[in-house]
C-alpha cells in the first residue's frame, strides 16, 4: 500500500511511534540547537516538520538537503514544541533520494509570479498555490462523477476525433495523416481528403453534445466528461485551446427540468469542495485577500468562501432574456453610459451585463432563458413565437456565464429547417437528424466548461492556472 502520506501522519496522535516520511523539502533552517526540515508530499497544503540535532548527520549529507530535494526520513512522531503544527518527526534516519542544486532550482522560498510559474509548468505543482488548485480540481472531478452516478446517469465516452462541428464556429483543429509537403490534389486543385486516413476531413471535437444526444435517446440519462478543443486565436484570461467539458443529456427533460438539474448539480459539486477542501480553500482565500489589498475598496471581490456560499445558499433567480434586457435598459449603468457594450434586444449579452444582473440587481445566481434564435445554436428548440429558443444560461458572480444549455429541437422538420438556415449541409449530420425520425422525444442538456468551474471555485484570475499544462496560442511546450 506504500508509506503513510503526510496528510495521514499529521492527523495521528503523537506517541513516539516510528514513522517514515517521504517528500520534497520546502525549507531547511538551522539553529545552534536544532535543524528543521519542512517536508511536503502533495497530499495536503500543510508541511510536516522533521527535526534533527546538530551533528546528528554529516555536514556532507545535510549539504544536499536543500529546497526541492527529495528525502526519506525516519523518526519518532512527537508533539511539536513550536507553533503552527501539532506534531513533528524527531529524526533517526535521513536518506536523500534526489538533490536539487539551489543555484539552478527555480522554486525558492519566496513569492513567484503566476506568469513565471507558467514558464515552469513542470514544477509549479510543487508550489502551495498550484498543489491546492490541483487537489481541488481532483475533488471537483470526483464530485461530478459521483453526482451523476447517484442520479442514475451513464458516463458516455464521445469521440475526440469528429467530422462534425457541433457549435458551427468552424474554429477547429484539423486531424490528418496527409504529407503536408506533398498534399494530394483534386482535378480542381483542392486538397483531396479522400486520400486522408478517414477518407474525409476530420477535426478534434469542440463538444460531445451531438453524440451525447444519441446516447440519451437510448439510455435516457447520460453525461460526457472529456477533452474538447477550440482553435480560437484568443489570449484572454477565459480561453484555452484544450479544456474539459461536462455535458449531460437527458431524454424526457424539458427546459424547467434542465434548469432544476443544472442548479442542483453546481450546488452539490461546490458543496463537496467546501466540505472536502477546507484547508486548500482557506489558503487560496488568504492568498486572494493579500492580492485584493492593493485594489480600491469598491473594486474588491467577495472573499472566496463567501462567494462560494453565495452560490450554494441562494435559490437561482430565473427570468427570460427579454426580461433581462428590460432590466438592463432601465439600469443606472446603462442610463449613465457606463456599460462598455450596448444593450438592446437581440444582442449576445456580454460578461458585464451578466455580472450586473447577478451581483448588482438580483444579488444571487441567475438563469436566463428563451434567447433570440439568431444568437443561439441550430439544435435548440424553437419557442411558439418563432423568435426565441428554449435556451438557458446559468450566470455566476465574478465570471458571468458558467453553464449553457437548452431543450433540444426534437421535431425533424423544424430541425432540418434550422440546419438549412445556418448553412450546414444536412448530409454531414444525417445520423443526428435521423434520431428525430425514429422514436423522437423531448430532451434537454447543458454544457459546463470544467476549467471555468475550477476557476470559480479556486478564485484564480486566469484560466491557464487551473489546468496542469495549459494550451493556448503559441504555447504547447509541456
Amino acid at each position: 500500500m506504500g508509506p503513510l502520506q503526510i496528510r495521514e501522519i499529521l492527523q495521528a496522535a503523537p506517541d513516539n511511534q516510528t514513522v517514515v516520511v517521504k517528500g520534497w523539502v520546502r525549507t531547511k533552517r538551522e539553529s545552534k540547537n536544532a535543524i528543521f526540515i519542512a517536508l511536503n508530499d502533495g497530499s495536503t497544503i500543510h508541511n510536516i516538520q522533521a527535526v534533527a540535532e546538530p551533528g546528528q548527520f554529516s555536514a556532507e549529507l545535510l549539504h544536499t538537503v536543500t529546497t526541492g530535494s527529495c528525502l526519506k526520513v525516519t523518526g519518532q512522531l512527537i508533539a511539536s514544541m513550536g507553533s503552527g503544527q501539532a506534531v513533528e518527526v524527531k529524526l533517526t534516519e535521513l536518506e536523500v533520494y534526489g538533490t536539487a542544486d539551489p543555484d539552478a532550482y527555480p522554486l525558492q522560498p519566496k513569492k513567484h509570479s503566476l506568469e513565471f510559474l507558467r514558464e515552469i509548468a513542470h514544477l509549479r505543482p510543487r508550489t502551495n498555490t498550484f498543489s491546492a488548485i490541483l487537489r481541488i480540481r481532483h475533488a471537483l472531478a470526483f464530485a461530478v462523477h459521483q453526482y451523476f452516478n447517484d442520479k442514475g446517469f451513464f458516463y458516455l465516452h464521445t469521440p475526440v476525433i469528429t467530422a462534425s462541428d457541433a457549435e458551427g464556429a468552424g474554429e477547429m483543429f484539423r486531424v490528418t495523416t496527409l504529407d503536408l509537403n506533398n498534399l494530394p490534389r483534386t482535378e480542381e486543385g483542392a486538397i483531396n481528403f479522400k486520400e486522408d486516413f478517414f477518407g474525409r476531413e476530420a477535426n478534434l471535437t469542440v463538444s460531445g453534445q451531438l453524440e451525447g444526444e444519441l446516447g440519451a435517446m437510448a439510455l435516457s440519462k447520460i453525461y460526457t466528461f472529456g477533452p474538447t478543443f477550440r482553435a480560437e486565436n484568443s489570449n484572454t484570461t477565459r480561453h484555452l485551446a484544450e479544456f474539459w467539458m461536462i455535458e449531460p443529456e437527458m431524454a424526457f427533460f424539458e427546459l424547467e427540468d434542465n434548469m432544476d438539474l443544472a442548479e442542483d448539480f453546481v450546488k452539490k459539486v461546490i458543496t463537496y469542495a467546501l466540505i472536502h477542501c477546507k484547508d486548500d480553500l482557506n489558503f487560496l482565500q488568504n492568498r486572494l485577500e493579500d492580492e485584493e489589498k492593493s485594489k480600491p475598496q469598491n473594486e474588491r471581490s467577495l472573499p472566496l468562501l463567501e462567494k462560494l456560499s453565495f452560490v450554494v445558499d441562494n435559490p437561482f433567480e430565473r427570468l427570460t432574456y427579454t426580461e433581462a434586457i428590460d432590466i438592463l435598459l432601465k439600469s443606472k449603468p446603462h442610463k449613465e453610459k457606463k456599460f462598455q457594450y450596448p444593450v438592446g434586444w437581440g444582442i449576445d449579452l456580454s460578461s458585464e451585463h451578466e455580472r450586473y444582473l447577478v451581483e448588482k440587481h438580483f444579488k444571487k445566481p441567475v438563469i436566463l432563458t428563451n434567447y433570440p434564435r439568431e444568437i443561439k445554436s441550430f439544435y435548440m428548440k424553437l419557442d411558439e413565437d418563432g423568435k426565441t429558443v428554449r435556451a438557458m444560461d446559468v450566470l455566476f458572480p465574478g465570471i458571468g456565464e458558467i453553464i449553457g444549455g437548452s431543450q433540444r429541437e426534437e421535431n425533424y422538420e423544424k430541425l432540418l429547417g434550422r440546419v438549412h438556415e445556418v448553412g450546414i449541409d444536412p448530409e454531414n449530420l444525417w445520423w443526428y437528424l435521423e434520431t428525430r425520425k425514429f422514436g423522437t422525444a423531448p430532451h434537454s442538456g447543458f454544457g459546463l466548461g470544467f476549467e471555468r468551474l475550477v476557476q470559480f471555485v479556486t478564485g484564480m484570475g486566469n484560466i491557464r492556472d487551473v489546468i496542469p499544462f495549459p494550451r493556448y496560442p503559441k504555447s504547447a511546450e509541456f
